[in-house]
């Protein structure tokens, strides 16, 4: 993959403010609409593929191009130890994995809220990297839009690739939803906007609370996933793309698998060997 704004890339060396003033930048460059050339309709999940490629094969093949699905990669992290991070990317298509790699590289900053680009993005630029496809668009397990100022993991590296980029979080880390989001009902969208805590126009859509899945049991309830836009996808189609993903489990099924990825590729990882006597 090519790295058009690599002046854009997250540099831990430098000062929190220097970092700060960084992902401003990152916010002014990217675009918080639908910018993409393929059909978001197109992605679909394990459960719906098989049907819909029964279905394509009785397309012509012109209408058959039109149609064929993006490649949807996944992207997760995971930790050897305190100094090491192993960045996993499993890349889909139509349902299907189509390739998986994996990075693994220093850890050069400790996790400071806000700044989880500086200490991750690196790794994760390097496990994309190892890609031989080109993902259309990046699904991440972390922010986007809903970030203190509007620059999470999912906008910076989307940004600095230019590839349209979607932030999968499981808590929310800023703004505000417009009406309580506890124990919704599978489906369900809550809007979160920007409040003071946020670098933009309180009220702006910073994305969505969104419930994948719900127990059915009134004892116990799954909390939402908080859907934002990280570059060129709009705050509806970042929610239409994870719901699409979205099978048995709350996570969508490319961020899903990268996660369960990164756990397996630490198995194939050389511990680390402390070369002093």
């Amino acid at each position: 993959m090519s790295t058009p704004r690599s002046d854009l890339a997250p540099e831990p060396g430098l000062s929190r403010e220097e970092m700060e003033r960084l992902q401003r930048e990152i916010a002014d460059a990217a675009v918080f609409e639908d910018d993409f050339p393929f059909d978001p309709a197109t992605i679909t999940n394990p459960l719906e593929a098989s049907a819909n490629a029964a279905a394509s094969d009785l397309e012509t093949p012109e209408a058959a191009d039109r149609s064929q699905p993006p490649i949807v990669a996944g992207v997760d992290q995971s930790f050897l130890d305190d100094d090491r991070a192993l960045s996993a990317v499993v890349a889909t298509r139509a349902g299907e994995v189509i390739e998986r790699v994996h990075a693994v590289t220093p850890l050069e900053i400790p996790y400071v809220p806000g700044l989880l680009a500086f200490r991750e993005g690196g790794p994760i630029l390097a496990a994309l990297e190892e890609l031989s496809v080109s993902p259309d668009i990046l699904l991440f397990d972390g922010s986007g839009r809903i970030h203190f100022r509007q620059a999470g993991i999912a906008t910076h590296i989307g940004v600095v690739r230019d590839v349209p980029s979607v932030g999968v979080a499981k808590s929310l880390l800023c703004g505000e939803p417009v009406e309580d989001t506890e124990n919704l009902p599978a489906g369900t969208r809550v809007p979160i906007e920007a409040d003071s805590s946020v670098d933009a126009p309180d009220g702006t859509l910073l994305g969505y609370a969104l419930q994948t899945r719900q127990y059915d049991s009134p004892d116990r309830y799954i909390n939402p996933l908080y859907v934002s836009p990280g570059h060129r996808v709009g705050p509806e189609t970042a929610a239409d793309v994870v719901e699409a993903l979205a099978t048995s489990y709350k996570l969508p099924e490319p961020v899903r698998l990268a996660d369960s990825y990164a756990e397996e590729a630490k198995s194939l990882v050389e511990p680390e060997t402390d070369h002093e006597n």
